[in-house]
Protein backbone atom coordinates (compact mmCIF):
# COMPACT_ATOMS: atom_id res chain seq x y z
CA UNK A 1 0.00 0.00 0.00
CA UNK A 2 3.15 2.59 0.56
CA UNK A 3 2.90 3.08 -3.35
CA UNK A 4 -0.64 3.84 -3.82
CA UNK A 5 0.28 6.99 -0.70
CA UNK A 6 3.53 7.42 -3.00
CA UNK A 7 1.23 7.90 -6.33
CA UNK A 8 -1.49 10.49 -3.88
CA UNK A 9 1.96 12.03 -2.89
CA UNK A 10 3.05 12.16 -6.58
CA UNK A 11 -0.35 14.11 -6.98
CA UNK A 12 -0.30 16.86 -5.24
CA UNK A 13 3.78 17.12 -5.85
CA UNK A 14 2.50 17.71 -9.67
CA UNK A 15 -0.80 19.76 -8.69
CA UNK A 16 1.58 22.55 -6.40
CA UNK A 17 4.40 22.81 -9.09
CA UNK A 18 1.64 23.18 -11.61
CA UNK A 19 -0.68 25.47 -9.34
CA UNK A 20 -3.34 23.26 -10.63
CA UNK A 21 -6.51 22.41 -7.78
CA UNK A 22 -6.51 19.11 -6.62
CA UNK A 23 -10.28 17.41 -6.52
CA UNK A 24 -10.26 14.82 -4.15
CA UNK A 25 -12.89 11.97 -4.52
CA UNK A 26 -13.60 8.96 -2.77
CA UNK A 27 -16.88 6.65 -3.65
CA UNK A 28 -18.84 9.58 -4.77
CA UNK A 29 -21.69 9.12 -2.51
CA UNK A 30 -21.24 12.64 -0.96
CA UNK A 31 -20.44 14.75 -3.88
CA UNK A 32 -23.37 17.12 -4.61
CA UNK A 33 -22.42 18.11 -0.78
CA UNK A 34 -20.59 21.29 -0.59
CA UNK A 35 -19.84 24.04 -3.15
CA UNK A 36 -19.84 23.31 -6.47
CA UNK A 37 -16.64 24.15 -8.30
CA UNK A 38 -17.00 24.06 -11.96
CA UNK A 39 -12.97 24.25 -12.74
CA UNK A 40 -12.35 22.07 -16.26
CA UNK A 41 -8.24 22.32 -15.36
CA UNK A 42 -9.11 20.70 -12.54
CA UNK A 43 -6.94 17.63 -11.44
CA UNK A 44 -8.77 14.28 -9.83
CA UNK A 45 -7.32 12.03 -7.11
CA UNK A 46 -9.00 8.90 -6.61
CA UNK A 47 -8.52 7.80 -3.05
CA UNK A 48 -10.40 4.34 -3.32
CA UNK A 49 -7.12 2.76 -3.61
CA UNK A 50 -6.24 2.78 -0.46
CA UNK A 51 -8.60 0.57 1.85
CA UNK A 52 -8.90 -2.19 4.15
CA UNK A 53 -8.75 -2.32 7.76
CA UNK A 54 -5.62 -1.84 9.59
CA UNK A 55 -5.79 -2.84 13.20
CA UNK A 56 -9.08 -4.06 14.83
CA UNK A 57 -9.22 -5.02 18.67
CA UNK A 58 -13.09 -5.81 19.73
CA UNK A 59 -11.79 -5.77 23.62
CA UNK A 60 -10.37 -2.55 23.24
CA UNK A 61 -13.65 -0.61 21.03
CA UNK A 62 -10.91 0.74 18.44
CA UNK A 63 -11.00 -0.12 14.68
CA UNK A 64 -7.94 1.65 12.62
CA UNK A 65 -9.15 1.56 8.92
CA UNK A 66 -7.47 3.42 5.39
CA UNK A 67 -9.77 6.36 4.15
CA UNK A 68 -10.85 4.12 1.07
CA UNK A 69 -12.68 1.66 3.11
CA UNK A 70 -16.24 1.24 2.39
CA UNK A 71 -18.45 1.87 5.25
CA UNK A 72 -20.23 -1.48 4.43
CA UNK A 73 -17.41 -3.37 4.72
CA UNK A 74 -16.55 -1.78 8.02
CA UNK A 75 -19.88 -2.19 9.55
CA UNK A 76 -19.98 -5.77 8.68
CA UNK A 77 -16.93 -6.71 10.55
CA UNK A 78 -17.79 -4.54 13.07
CA UNK A 79 -21.03 -6.32 13.53
CA UNK A 80 -19.48 -9.69 13.29
CA UNK A 81 -18.28 -8.48 17.07
CA UNK A 82 -21.67 -7.02 17.81
CA UNK A 83 -19.73 -3.47 17.33
CA UNK A 84 -20.94 -0.55 15.80
CA UNK A 85 -20.51 2.70 14.44
CA UNK A 86 -22.54 4.41 17.29
CA UNK A 87 -23.08 7.97 15.05
CA UNK A 88 -24.75 5.88 12.76
CA UNK A 89 -23.45 7.13 9.51
CA UNK A 90 -25.71 7.73 6.33
CA UNK A 91 -24.24 5.97 3.51
CA UNK A 92 -26.07 7.12 0.71
CA UNK A 93 -24.35 4.81 -1.47
CA UNK A 94 -22.67 1.41 -1.64
CA UNK A 95 -19.76 3.29 -2.48
CA UNK A 96 -19.34 5.36 0.44
CA UNK A 97 -15.88 5.07 2.20
CA UNK A 98 -14.90 6.09 5.77
CA UNK A 99 -12.59 9.33 4.81
CA UNK A 100 -15.85 10.56 2.80
CA UNK A 101 -17.89 9.67 6.03
CA UNK A 102 -15.08 12.27 8.44
CA UNK A 103 -14.67 14.84 5.61
CA UNK A 104 -18.28 15.06 5.12
CA UNK A 105 -18.66 14.99 9.37
CA UNK A 106 -22.30 14.21 9.06
CA UNK A 107 -23.82 11.63 11.77
CA UNK A 108 -27.53 9.87 12.06
CA UNK A 109 -30.00 9.40 13.98
CA UNK A 110 -28.48 8.08 16.94
CA UNK A 111 -26.06 11.25 17.08
CA UNK A 112 -28.51 12.53 19.91
CA UNK A 113 -27.70 9.95 22.72
CA UNK A 114 -23.97 8.50 21.28
CA UNK A 115 -22.66 11.79 20.20
CA UNK A 116 -21.08 12.81 16.64
CA UNK A 117 -18.16 11.86 14.46
CA UNK A 118 -15.75 14.14 15.62
CA UNK A 119 -16.45 12.60 19.19
CA UNK A 120 -15.33 8.95 18.19
CA UNK A 121 -12.64 9.97 16.27
CA UNK A 122 -9.01 9.25 17.67
CA UNK A 123 -6.83 9.88 15.87
CA UNK A 124 -5.84 10.08 11.32
CA UNK A 125 -2.92 9.93 9.32
CA UNK A 126 -3.01 12.24 6.23
CA UNK A 127 -1.24 14.24 3.35
CA UNK A 128 -1.40 18.00 3.61
CA UNK A 129 -0.49 20.14 1.28
CA UNK A 130 2.66 20.28 0.36
CA UNK A 131 2.23 15.88 0.50
CA UNK A 132 4.03 15.43 3.88
CA UNK A 133 2.90 12.53 5.66
CA UNK A 134 1.10 13.56 8.70
CA UNK A 135 0.18 11.93 11.90
CA UNK A 136 -2.02 12.91 14.68
CA UNK A 137 -3.84 11.52 17.40
CA UNK A 138 -3.98 8.02 18.28
CA UNK A 139 -5.94 4.84 19.28
CA UNK A 140 -6.80 5.68 22.51
CA UNK A 141 -9.01 7.67 24.03
CA UNK A 142 -6.76 10.17 25.93
CA UNK A 143 -3.55 11.01 23.95
CA UNK A 144 -1.04 13.92 24.24
CA UNK A 145 -1.88 17.46 25.43
CA UNK A 146 -2.18 19.86 22.79
CA UNK A 147 -4.57 20.75 20.01
CA UNK A 148 -6.62 17.77 18.89
CA UNK A 149 -5.93 17.99 15.34
CA UNK A 150 -7.41 15.00 14.07
CA UNK A 151 -11.16 15.90 14.92
CA UNK A 152 -10.33 19.70 12.50
CA UNK A 153 -10.61 17.04 9.37
CA UNK A 154 -13.70 16.04 10.75
CA UNK A 155 -16.13 18.52 8.75
CA UNK A 156 -13.33 19.60 6.79
CA UNK A 157 -14.51 18.20 3.46
CA UNK A 158 -11.40 17.66 1.99
CA UNK A 159 -9.96 21.14 1.89
CA UNK A 160 -6.79 20.79 5.14
CA UNK A 161 -6.02 17.49 4.31
CA UNK A 162 -6.05 13.79 1.74
CA UNK A 163 -7.08 11.18 4.44
CA UNK A 164 -5.10 7.90 4.60
CA UNK A 165 -5.94 6.30 7.83
CA UNK A 166 -8.38 7.01 10.81
CA UNK A 167 -8.96 5.41 14.22
CA UNK A 168 -12.20 5.46 15.66
CA UNK A 169 -13.85 4.54 18.83
CA UNK A 170 -16.60 1.95 18.19
CA UNK A 171 -19.76 0.85 20.69
CA UNK A 172 -21.29 -2.52 21.54
CA UNK A 173 -24.82 -2.62 19.66
CA UNK A 174 -27.78 -1.99 21.94
CA UNK A 175 -29.21 -5.23 23.08
CA UNK A 176 -32.68 -4.43 22.69
CA UNK A 177 -34.28 -2.04 20.18
CA UNK A 178 -38.31 -1.07 19.72
CA UNK A 179 -39.58 2.17 17.99
CA UNK A 180 -42.75 4.29 19.40
CA UNK A 181 -44.81 6.72 18.18
CA UNK A 182 -47.32 8.87 19.15
CA UNK A 183 -49.29 11.64 17.10
CA UNK A 184 -48.67 15.08 18.68
CA UNK A 185 -48.51 18.83 17.46
CA UNK A 186 -44.81 19.87 16.83
CA UNK A 187 -44.80 22.52 19.65
CA UNK A 188 -45.62 19.53 22.29
CA UNK A 189 -43.72 17.08 20.36
CA UNK A 190 -40.71 19.89 20.92
CA UNK A 191 -41.08 20.12 24.78
CA UNK A 192 -42.02 16.56 25.20
CA UNK A 193 -38.23 15.26 23.44
CA UNK A 194 -36.23 17.75 25.36
CA UNK A 195 -38.06 16.96 28.73
CA UNK A 196 -37.64 13.37 27.92
CA UNK A 197 -34.04 14.08 27.18
CA UNK A 198 -33.62 15.35 31.01
CA UNK A 199 -34.39 11.62 32.31
CA UNK A 200 -32.83 8.52 32.52
CA UNK A 201 -34.53 6.79 29.45
CA UNK A 202 -32.92 4.77 26.94
CA UNK A 203 -34.03 7.16 23.85
CA UNK A 204 -31.39 6.49 21.06
CA UNK A 205 -33.27 8.25 18.34
CA UNK A 206 -36.18 10.72 18.17
CA UNK A 207 -37.72 12.14 14.23
CA UNK A 208 -41.00 14.20 14.53
CA UNK A 209 -42.94 14.32 10.64
CA UNK A 210 -46.48 14.19 9.35
CA UNK A 211 -47.28 15.05 12.46
CA UNK A 212 -46.19 11.76 14.38
CA UNK A 213 -43.64 11.65 16.75
CA UNK A 214 -40.83 8.22 16.77
CA UNK A 215 -39.12 7.40 19.45
CA UNK A 216 -36.61 4.64 19.18
CA UNK A 217 -35.54 3.26 22.23
CA UNK A 218 -32.47 0.79 22.71
CA UNK A 219 -30.12 -0.79 25.38
CA UNK A 220 -31.14 -3.81 28.04
CA UNK A 221 -34.21 -5.76 27.59
CA UNK A 222 -35.84 -4.30 30.94
CA UNK A 223 -34.75 -0.51 30.70
CA UNK A 224 -35.92 -0.88 27.02
CA UNK A 225 -39.57 -2.00 28.57
CA UNK A 226 -39.69 0.15 31.47
CA UNK A 227 -39.53 2.94 29.86
CA UNK A 228 -41.95 1.96 27.43
CA UNK A 229 -44.76 1.53 29.56
CA UNK A 230 -43.49 4.67 31.52
CA UNK A 231 -44.07 6.64 27.74
CA UNK A 232 -46.96 4.68 26.78
CA UNK A 233 -46.79 5.13 23.32
CA UNK A 234 -48.02 2.46 20.96
CA UNK A 235 -44.93 0.33 19.08
CA UNK A 236 -44.20 1.23 15.08
CA UNK A 237 -43.79 -2.00 13.25
CA UNK A 238 -41.01 -2.04 11.34
CA UNK A 239 -38.87 0.43 13.36
CA UNK A 240 -35.46 -0.45 11.94
CA UNK A 241 -36.58 0.08 8.06
CA UNK A 242 -38.46 3.28 9.88
CA UNK A 243 -35.34 4.51 10.89
CA UNK A 244 -33.04 3.90 7.83
CA UNK A 245 -34.88 5.98 5.65
CA UNK A 246 -34.37 8.91 8.07
CA UNK A 247 -30.66 8.47 7.47
CA UNK A 248 -30.52 7.17 4.45
CA UNK A 249 -32.69 9.84 3.02
CA UNK A 250 -34.92 7.32 1.10
CA UNK A 251 -38.16 8.51 3.49
CA UNK A 252 -40.80 10.03 1.15
CA UNK A 253 -39.74 13.61 3.00
CA UNK A 254 -36.53 13.41 1.07
CA UNK A 255 -37.66 12.85 -1.86
CA UNK A 256 -38.93 16.19 -3.69
CA UNK A 257 -36.46 18.13 -5.73
CA UNK A 258 -37.07 20.91 -4.21
CA UNK A 259 -34.54 23.02 -2.30
CA UNK A 260 -33.79 20.64 1.26
CA UNK A 261 -32.37 22.80 4.00
CA UNK A 262 -30.14 21.74 7.20
CA UNK A 263 -31.09 23.46 10.05
CA UNK A 264 -28.70 22.93 13.24
CA UNK A 265 -30.41 24.90 15.96
CA UNK A 266 -31.30 24.93 19.90
CA UNK A 267 -33.34 22.07 20.47
CA UNK A 268 -35.62 23.94 22.69
CA UNK A 269 -36.01 26.71 20.24
CA UNK A 270 -39.97 26.87 19.49
CA UNK A 271 -41.70 25.67 15.88
CA UNK A 272 -39.79 27.45 13.22
CA UNK A 273 -41.96 29.94 10.77
CA UNK A 274 -40.09 29.18 7.65
CA UNK A 275 -41.90 28.08 4.20
CA UNK A 276 -41.97 24.67 3.75
CA UNK A 277 -42.45 21.45 5.26
CA UNK A 278 -40.32 20.44 7.91
CA UNK A 279 -38.83 17.13 9.78
CA UNK A 280 -37.51 17.17 12.95
CA UNK A 281 -34.64 15.35 14.43
CA UNK A 282 -32.24 15.40 17.38
CA UNK A 283 -35.12 16.36 19.65
CA UNK A 284 -35.84 19.28 18.00
CA UNK A 285 -31.53 20.24 17.44
CA UNK A 286 -32.10 18.85 13.60
CA UNK A 287 -34.66 20.39 11.33
CA UNK A 288 -34.57 19.82 7.70
CA UNK A 289 -36.80 22.20 5.56
CA UNK A 290 -38.33 21.24 1.96
CA UNK A 291 -38.15 24.84 0.51
CA UNK A 292 -40.33 25.48 -2.63
CA UNK A 293 -38.46 29.09 -3.57
CA UNK A 294 -34.30 29.07 -3.77
CA UNK A 295 -35.10 33.09 -2.28
CA UNK A 296 -36.04 32.10 1.08
CA UNK A 297 -32.35 31.32 1.64
CA UNK A 298 -32.19 34.84 3.75
CA UNK A 299 -35.30 34.12 6.15
CA UNK A 300 -34.32 30.46 6.86
CA UNK A 301 -30.82 31.03 7.72
CA UNK A 302 -32.30 34.78 10.00
CA UNK A 303 -34.49 31.86 11.47
CA UNK A 304 -31.83 29.48 11.78
CA UNK A 305 -29.65 32.39 13.67
CA UNK A 306 -31.96 33.62 15.75
CA UNK A 307 -32.88 30.15 16.87
CA UNK A 308 -29.29 29.45 17.99
CA UNK A 309 -27.93 27.89 15.19
CA UNK A 310 -26.91 27.67 11.30
CA UNK A 311 -28.40 26.50 8.33
CA UNK A 312 -26.97 24.76 5.31
CA UNK A 313 -28.19 24.38 1.60
CA UNK A 314 -27.82 20.78 2.00
CA UNK A 315 -29.17 20.09 -1.33
CA UNK A 316 -31.00 21.14 -4.54
CA UNK A 317 -29.56 24.45 -4.28
CA UNK A 318 -29.17 26.39 -7.82
CA UNK A 319 -25.32 27.21 -7.11
CA UNK A 320 -25.95 30.64 -6.90
CA UNK A 321 -26.63 30.79 -2.80
CA UNK A 322 -24.11 29.63 -0.82
CA UNK A 323 -24.05 26.16 0.47
CA UNK A 324 -22.53 26.60 4.08
CA UNK A 325 -23.93 29.09 6.73
CA UNK A 326 -22.01 32.84 6.42
CA UNK A 327 -19.02 32.89 8.88
CA UNK A 328 -17.86 35.70 10.95
CA UNK A 329 -14.99 37.79 10.37
CA UNK A 330 -13.31 35.51 13.29
CA UNK A 331 -14.19 32.68 12.08
CA UNK A 332 -13.45 33.28 8.97
CA UNK A 333 -10.06 34.17 9.89
CA UNK A 334 -9.38 31.24 11.87
CA UNK A 335 -10.35 28.99 9.05
CA UNK A 336 -7.97 31.18 6.55
CA UNK A 337 -5.02 30.59 8.60
CA UNK A 338 -5.67 26.35 9.60
CA UNK A 339 -5.94 26.76 5.44
CA UNK A 340 -2.87 28.45 5.69
CA UNK A 341 -0.93 25.96 7.59
CA UNK A 342 -2.51 22.55 6.31
CA UNK A 343 -2.45 23.92 2.22
CA UNK A 344 -0.43 26.85 1.60
CA UNK A 345 -1.07 26.56 -2.09
CA UNK A 346 -4.84 26.34 -1.80
CA UNK A 347 -5.09 23.19 -4.24
CA UNK A 348 -6.99 20.58 -1.92
CA UNK A 349 -10.54 20.89 -2.82
CA UNK A 350 -10.51 24.79 -3.13
CA UNK A 351 -13.58 26.74 -2.42
CA UNK A 352 -15.72 23.24 -1.81
CA UNK A 353 -16.24 25.01 1.76
CA UNK A 354 -16.22 28.62 1.46
CA UNK A 355 -15.19 30.24 -1.43
CA UNK A 356 -12.26 32.19 0.46
CA UNK A 357 -11.13 28.71 0.73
Amino acid sequence: MQSVIEHYQASIQQAVENKTPLHICGGGSKSFYGQAVPNQTALILDVTAYHGIIDYEPTELVVTARAGTRLAELESVLSQHGQMLAFEPPHWSEAATLGGCVAAGLSGPRRVSAGSVRDFVLGVRLLNGIASDLHFGGQVMKNVAGYDVSRLMVGAMGTLGVLLEVSLKVLPKPATEITLCMDIDEQSAIERMNEWAGRPLPISATCYVDHVLYLRLSGAESAVRAAQEKLGAETWGDGQAFWQSVCEQTHSFFQSPKPLWRLSINPTAAPLSVPGKQLLEWHGGLRWVVCEDPSDAESIRSAAKAAGGHATLFRHGDGQIPVFHPLSPGLMKIHRALKEKFDPQRILNPGRLYSEL
